[in-house]
C-alpha cells in the first residue's frame, strides 16, 4: 500500500513540535509590507510581523504561493509513489485552495493528490491536519481519511473577535456591511464562519461586548464540555488575556487541551490589533 504524506499552508496553527512528529509538510504563503516581500514563516516570524504591520504606512497585502512552488513540492512528496491529502484555509479567505488543486493538475497528479477545503483556518485547519496526519501514521486509507476530517468540518466552530475594524475594511473582507460599520465609533465584532463563509454574528462597543462574547463561547464549551477534546486559542497581540482565557475553558473540563498561540501573518493582517478567536469541534 502506497504511502500517504499530508501537505497544508502557513495559515495552519501547528507547533513546530507537531509538524516535525508527524511529518507534515507546510507550502507557505507570502506577505509584502511597504513593498518588501517575506515568505510566512521562512523569513518572517509572527512577532516581527505584527511588529511591522504596525509599522506599515499601507495594510500589508497576502498572496497564496506561487503555482510553480506547489508544483515541486507535489512532484517531490509524490516521487517515491506516495498519495497527497492536502488541507487548506478556507476559498473565501484565500486562492490557495484553487491554486494547489491546479499545480496537482499541472504535476500531472491529479489521480494522487486530493485537495480538501478545510472552510476555516489556523487551528481549525490544524486539527483536520492532525487528525489526517495520524491516520495516516495508522495505516488508514485515504477514504477513511477523508471520511474523518469531513466529521471534523461537520462540527467545527470559529468564533472570533475583531476589536479594531480597520484593516478588515481597508482589505474588503466585510463586503457591503464595511460601510456602515465604519461610521459607528468603538464598534467590535463578532465573526463566525459558517460552511467556509465569514459573516458578522453581532457587532457590539467596547470590552463590555468583548466579555460577553468570551460568557458565550464559554457556555458553549461547558454545554458540550465532555464531546470537546481540543481548542485552540489564537491571537494577534494579547498573549496575557488569552492565557486567562485558556484558564477558564480549563476550568470547565481539565482534559480538553488547549493551545494557545500568535496567529499568523495571513490572518493578523485582515483581523488587526487585538483581535482574537476561539477554535474546537466537537465529536460525535
Amino acid at each position: 500500500m502506497s504511502k500517504i504524506k499530508i501537505m497544508t499552508d502557513s495559515s495552519v496553527q501547528l507547533t513546530p513540535e507537531e509538524i516535525k512528529k508527524y511529518d507534515i509538510t507546510v507550502v507557505p504563503l507570502s506577505i509584502t509590507i511597504d513593498g518588501k516581500t517575506y515568505i510566512d514563516g521562512v523569513d518572517l516570524t509572527r512577532s516581527k510581523f505584527v511588529e511591522l504591520m504596525n509599522e506599515s504606512e499601507a495594510l500589508p497585502k497576502t498572496s497564496q504561493p506561487p503555482i510553480g512552488r506547489f508544483v515541486e513540492t507535489i512532484k517531490n512528496l509524490t516521487a517515491d509513489g506516495s498519495k497527497v491529502i492536502g488541507i487548506f484555509l478556507a476559498k473565501a479567505l484565500s486562492g490557495t485552495v484553487d491554486a494547489a488543486r491546479q499545480a496537482a493538475e499541472i504535476a500531472g497528479k491529479s489521480d494522487d493528490v486530493y485537495i480538501i477545503d478545510s472552510e476555516l483556518t489556523d487551528r481549525a485547519e490544524g486539527f483536520q491536519v492532525l487528525k489526517a496526519a495520524k491516520d495516516a501514521q495508522a495505516g488508514k486509507s485515504v477514504d477513511e481519511i477523508i471520511e474523518d476530517i469531513n466529521k471534523i468540518i461537520e462540527t467545527q466552530k470559529l468564533r472570533m473577535m475583531v476589536v479594531n475594524l480597520d484593516n478588515l475594511i481597508k482589505g474588503g473582507r466585510l463586503g457591503a456591511l464595511s460601510g456602515k460599520i465604519a461610521t459607528l465609533l468603538n464598534i467590535r465584532i463578532e465573526l463566525h464562519m459558517p460552511k467556509g463563509n465569514l459573516e458578522v454574528a453581532k457587532k457590539g462597543r467596547g470590552k463590555k461586548f468583548s466579555r460577553a462574547f468570551d460568557e458565550r463561547v464559554l457556555a458553549d464549551i461547558e454545554a458540550n464540555k465532555d464531546k470537546i477534546k481540543e481548542v485552540g486559542i489564537s491571537y494577534v497581540d494579547t498573549p496575557e488575556a488569552m492565557n486567562e482565557l485558556a484558564e477558564k475553558i480549563k476550568s470547565i473540563n481539565p482534559e480538553i487541551n488547549v493551545l494557545v498561540r500568535q496567529t499568523s501573518p495571513i490572518i493578523a493582517t485582515h483581523a488587526g490589533n487585538g483581535a482574537y478567536a476561539i477554535l474546537y469541534y466537537t465529536e460525535q
